[in-house]
């Protein structure tokens, strides 16, 4: 922090002194006097919060050139980032280990297209950070370098957050336009395209566009995941928590509502399920997709597992099949798993 601050101070300074041939005028309260003396153009500091060009009274907010100076640290560390990226090449998943060797502790799995960061390579051993499990992975199972920056060129989905404590999103891309739904802020919804002022985004009303005011897009990546062990006990209190919440299948839809059987929104109906078992989730889909542990595909799937899609979360229920609070036309239902693009399975149990 106290870096980035320093940096900042930097960035500023410079800004005003390499204006040769100008002077500096500091101004508060309505008085001013004289910093630098020098002739030609004057740049002073209007009020406390902005640059001032006396010779046209331009004013230049300085928390604009602030941003624009984060803006260009992100881009900084995204570049540092991909220099050093690292993409998991492997059949089905790679252990991430404590050591570099076969027979240290497992502490988490890699699985295929996972993103990571090199931060050592020594002997046959990727050293990696990868979300939030950080360890040793044999070379032969990542791609680095070259191959590495060209793979992840194409993978990572586009998503917008909403930065809005309510965010409308219409059927056009027009603020006059029909509202077609709403989202909570927090939310994470699937980019299907990108404007400066519109963005189209897959939501459970269906496609629609949100101002890019309201959002944050950027493009989100697979990580590592820790090791679970749920065993046998897992599988049973997973076919337990689908016997729950299938007794409320005709209930109503309601958005924020939290009651299993007078209107409850998605996120609300896998949290009161999970919360019958003594299980805390978030009120929020987003919030789910980082909820207990990756399982890679519908065909790993078990019933219980929560089914992560644009906006929207559901239960699994086994054979293809699905039980959500869905919208306020359909409510509480009964759906094919497949019905839109999943975004993440997680396991909680």
């Amino acid at each position: 922090m106290q870096h980035k601050f320093l940096k900042t101070t930097a960035y500023l300074l410079t800004a005003f002194l390499t204006f040769g041939g100008m002077s500096l005028t500091a101004q508060a309260s309505g008085i001013g006097g004289s910093v630098l003396p020098s002739g030609g153009i004057a740049v002073k500091i209007a009020n406390g919060n902005r640059l001032e060009d006396i010779s046209s009274n331009t004013l230049i907010p300085v928390q604009t050139m602030i941003e624009d100076m984060k803006e260009s640290d992100k881009a900084d560390e995204e570049e540092e980032c991909m220099e050093n990226v690292v993409v998991a090449n492997v059949g089905n998943y790679a252990s991430v280990r404590t050591d570099p060797d076969v027979r240290s502790e497992v502490v988490g799995r890699i699985y295929p297209n996972a993103v990571g960061t090199l931060l050592e390579e020594k002997d046959g051993w990727c050293y990696i950070e990868s979300g939030s499990v950080t360890g040793y992975v044999l070379s032969d199972f990542l791609y680095v370098g070259d191959e590495a920056r060209q793979a992840v060129e194409e993978l990572g989905l586009r998503i917008a957050r909403v930065d809005a404590q309510i965010l409308y999103v219409r059927t056009e891309a027009d603020s006059e336009a029909e509202v077609l739904g709403m989202v909570p802020q927090g939310e994470a919804l699937l980019v299907l395209e990108e404007s400066t002022d519109w963005i189209k985004v897959d939501t459970e009303d269906g496609e629609g566009w949100v101002s890019a005011e309201y959002v944050t897009v950027k493009t989100e990546y697979e990580h590592a995941e820790f090791v679970y062990d749920t065993g046998d006990e897992g599988s049973e209190l997973g076919i337990a928590a689908v016997e729950y919440a299938l007794q409320f299948v005709g209930n109503p839809y309601v958005y924020g509502g939290t009651s299993l059987t007078k209107g409850i929104d998605c996120s609300g109906f896998v949290m009161k399920v999970y919360e019958n078992f003594g299980v805390e989730l978030p009120h929020s889909s987003a919030a789910d997709r980082k909820q207990g542990h990756a399982v890679k595909s519908i065909k790993d799937a078990q019933p219980g597992d929560l089914i992560c899609y644009s906006g929207h979360v559901a239960l699994y229920m086994g054979d293809g099949q699905i039980v959500h609070a869905s919208n306020e036309r359909d409510g509480i239902k009964v759906s094919k798993v497949g019905y839109r693009k999943i975004l993440a399975i997680r396991r909680i149990f």
